[in-house]
């Protein structure tokens, strides 16, 4: 290349050729969503950086010329300084994937993962003067790849008809995982009639909080909850503290220390209430998009798993209300059967007893009439036998008024057997 007069100097100046690629890159990345800074010296000064990284690391930290261990104490606990002293030291550059790191401290750190390079930067002998950080966020990728392998993990679940409850705890537990920042989820199931709602999964929510709430009806203005069940629309509180709806409950919500409730319907395919979905935060908070997205995909899921029980619970019925019913017409047929059988050995015994009384009877003409009465016992009797009796076992004797009326009273199968002789009447006017 030719230098022209006015212009700026050639790269044939290894120094201002450095300088000028520094400058190159610096443009290059200046609005790049990829994250990019600039350190020099051994003590890592930043000396650049683009607005990536000062979102990535948080924008209350944006200014230059500070000491990267001072601008970012947290790195130093999970080995990154280490890594830049070591690629200052050996002036060998270091890549890594998938990187885990902590951003911030306290209540405000949060997790996020980088695709990055520490590469050195040299003067124009060649020796390491700095290190340029280029990197990529991974994290909303690292999160959605988690999230689709949880939620099909849950799918699986209600696939293999899982008890609902495992799987509505299990989805709680997930989201409360998978949220960058902390979230209390709870699950409530609609009653058949739609009007109230139970407790269906809180994993982390106080036992009483869950026990107080458990059965609220739906209905404009009852909290986040009953007000969404009510519009079929979520509803986003985001300050208890402050909002109408939680006028009733603000008490109860400050005990469990929340202050933000965004919730959303849980509706069958056909419209119908199957429950609500909340998001609960212990700030004031209001949802950025991917929380609403977060928040319908779960929903729809717990709808899946609501729906498949239901249609388990209908068919469990059903079964249980057809055995009955088989067992009812067993029974009546056992019955049916056993009357039956009850009713021919009362036939048969019927028609046997007929046939010996005829036998009797039959016998009983060709036997010619006593003289003296027959039922005195062992110490006889002279009346004379008036009356013929008989049992149902064809046994028949001739007796006198009074011990015909003994024998009447005394053997239960005993009637008397000749009309010829009057009967009863002769009895009754002896």
């Amino acid at each position: 290349m030719t230098a022209v007069s006015g212009q700026r100097p050639t790269a044939a100046d290894p120094a201002v050729a450095g300088q000028a690629a520094e400058e190159d890159l610096r443009a290059l990345f200046g609005q790049s969503i990829a994250v990019f800074a600039s350190l020099a010296g051994p003590a890592h000064l930043v000396e650049t950086a683009n607005r990536a990284f000062f979102a990535a690391i948080g924008e209350e930290r944006a200014r230059t010329g500070v000491e990267l261990a001072e601008l970012m104490p947290e790195l130093a606990g999970q080995g990154f300084i280490a890594l830049l002293d070591q690629v200052y030291r050996t002036g060998e550059p270091y890549t890594g994937r998938d990187v885990r790191v902590v951003l911030g401290t306290g209540p405000h750190a949060r997790e996020a993962f980088f695709d990055f390079t520490y590469e050195p930067r040299r003067d124009a002998g060649g020796n390491v003067t700095g290190i340029r950080v280029i990197g990529v966020e991974t994290t909303q990728v690292k999160h959605a790849q988690h999230l689709m392998a949880e939620h099909r993990a849950l799918v699986e679940q209600i696939a293999r008809q899982a008890p609902l409850t495992e799987v509505l705890d299990g989805m709680a537990r997930c989201i409360e995982d998978l949220a960058p920042q902390e979230v209390l989820v709870s699950v409530l199931l609609a009653d058949p009639d739609g009007r109230h709602l139970r407790h269906g999964a809180a994993p982390s929510l106080p036992d009483f909080y869950n026990q107080a709430i458990d059965g609220i009806a739906t209905g404009e203005g009852i909290g986040s909850c009953g007000t969404a069940a009510h519009r079929r629309q979520p509803v986003i509180v985001t300050d208890i503290a402050t909002d109408p709806f939680w006028d009733d409950f603000r008490q109860l919500a400050d005990q469990a220390g929340l202050a933000a409730c965004w919730s959303t319907p849980i509706l069958a395919r056909d419209g119908a209430l199957l429950g609500t979905f909340a998001m609960y935060h212990r700030t004031p908070r209001a949802p950025q998009e991917t929380d609403l997205a977060l928040a319908r995909v779960f929903a729809g899921t717990a709808a899946l798993a609501i729906e498949r029980h239901h249609i388990e619970q209908a068919k469990l019925a059903a079964e249980a209300r057809a055995k009955a019913a088989h067992d009812e017409l067993a029974k009546a047929v056992r019955a049916e059967r056993e009357l039956r059988a009850e009713a021919e050995e009362r036939a048969a015994a019927a028609a046997e007893l007929a046939a010996r009384m005829r036998a009797a009877a039959a016998a009983q003409a060709a036997t010619p009439r006593p003289e003296h009465c027959q039922l005195g016992g062992t110490s006889g009797c002279t009346a004379p036998a008036e009356i013929k009796i008989a049992d149902s076992w064809g046994d028949s004797a001739w007796g006198c008024p009074i011990h015909v009326e003994e024998a009447i009273l005394n053997v239960r199968s005993v009637f008397i057997a000749s009309e010829e002789l009057g009967g009863l009447a002769a009895y009754l006017n002896r």
